[in-house]
């Protein structure tokens, strides 16, 4: 009978399961997240546990349709990793991790040695990767570990009587154990009055009113009229999967003393070590205040310092007098007009205005900009 050999890197262990997992075993099932994207019995028992390290784990190398292991951290249970078999060399990679141990990385450690244990010992010819669309961990895993992102196929994965669309990723062999695209990380920025930070689901009613505002809904003329609740988290998932391909950093604007979100500002169409444009929209109850000019300008920041932008451009329509006034008060100059460069409500394709800035004139203009603050 086939068992779990021990694997280690010296901080993750990869082992049999054993009857002691039992208990980790059920807290990581009845954690809102393993219920969310994975498809562990709801309620989940303690009896169920047993039965999944006792039986099911081991059931699966005494007839060769897995290879699961346990996770252990610090002589800690800390999940499970799963290789299943699908045929001619054709093996899914599966994962689910203890809350106790998210975020330390400890998964990406223990996700490559069961990559490696795969086509080494199991002569893996593909591993394929499968999750929920929108388990933004899941797939950022998967990115680090240097799986290529093939698409999303829908209605593909069950789910408690529905069915739902799945990202599909494969790894061959052969290919390198390294992220292959960039993943644009969304750090916190202050300029001790404003606050830059990641888009949270709690900021979606202040979209959805801001969105609703007539003048938002003017200038913003290609965003859905009226605007709910499902747009706003449509738009929130599209600000994600832009940072995860590369394209686009978002961030929520608020007080630097606040977490009310005042304002969005982003970098998008981005080429690090390139060219980008900043983008940018306020509540209607922050207007007035300054905040989408220093929001502006620690998106330049950010740019030019981290993502070694060479230019950053920007367009607002010729009567939007607010945005104009924003882009050139946080450092960027006209650059021409854009005819019918932009989409308006109701009028439709009207005349923008161009600006740009580029690193040396930002960088030779930051002397003055501070001394403004």
């Amino acid at each position: 009978m086939d068992s779990a050999p021990t694997l280690t890197d010296g901080t993750v262990i990869l082992r049999a399961h054993r009857a002691d997992d039992a208990q980790g075993c059920l807290e990581q099932c009845q954690d809102p997240v393993s219920r969310e994207w994975t498809t562990v019995p709801v309620p989940y028992s303690i009896d169920d546990a047993r039965t999944f390290v006792t039986e099911v784990m081991p059931g699966g190398w005494a007839d060769g349709s897995s290879w699961g292991f346990a996770v252990e951290v610090d002589g800690r249970y800390a999940g499970t990793v799963e290789v299943r078999d699908e045929g001619e060399g054709r093996m899914e990679v599966a994962y689910g991790s203890h809350p106790w141990v998210r975020g330390t990385g400890a998964f990406t450690r223990a996700v490559r040695l069961l990559v490696d244990w795969g086509f080494a010992d199991r002569g893996a010819r593909v591993l394929v990767w499968r999750a929920n669309r929108g388990n933004w961990a899941s797939r950022k895993l998967a990115w680090r570990l240097g799986f290529t992102l093939e698409g999303t196929i829908r209605s593909a994965l069950p789910q408690r009587g529905e069915l739902r669309d799945a990202w599909v990723g494969t790894l061959l062999p052969d290919d390198v154990r390294e992220p292959t695209g960039v993943w644009l990380a969304t750090p916190e920025l202050t300029d001790g009055v404003v606050r830059l930070r990641a888009l949270r689901d709690s900021d979606l009613a202040r979209v959805v009113e801001a969105a609703g505002d007539d003048r938002t809904a003017r200038w913003l003329g290609r965003m859905p009229s009226p605007y709910t609740e499902e747009d706003a988290h449509t738009w929130l998932q599209q600000t994600i999967e832009s940072a995860a391909t590369g394209d686009a950093v978002t961030w929520a604007v608020t007080a630097a003393d606040d977490d009310v979100l005042l304002a969005t500002v982003n970098l998008f169409d981005v080429t690090v070590g390139g060219i980008a444009e900043v983008g940018f929209w306020a509540h209607p109850g922050a207007r007035g205040r300054g905040v989408a000019t220093r929001a502006t300008a620690l998106a330049l920041r950010h740019g030019f310092e981290t993502l070694e932008l060479v230019q950053v451009q920007g367009h607002a329509a010729l009567g939007n007098t607010a945005s104009r006034h924003a882009l050139e008060a946080g450092g960027l100059r006209e650059a021409g007009v854009v005819r019918l460069g932009t989409f308006i409500r109701p009028e439709g394709r009207v005349d923008a205005m161009r600006y740009d800035v580029l690193v040396e004139e930002w960088r030779e203009a930051q002397p003055r900009a501070r001394a403004g603050f």
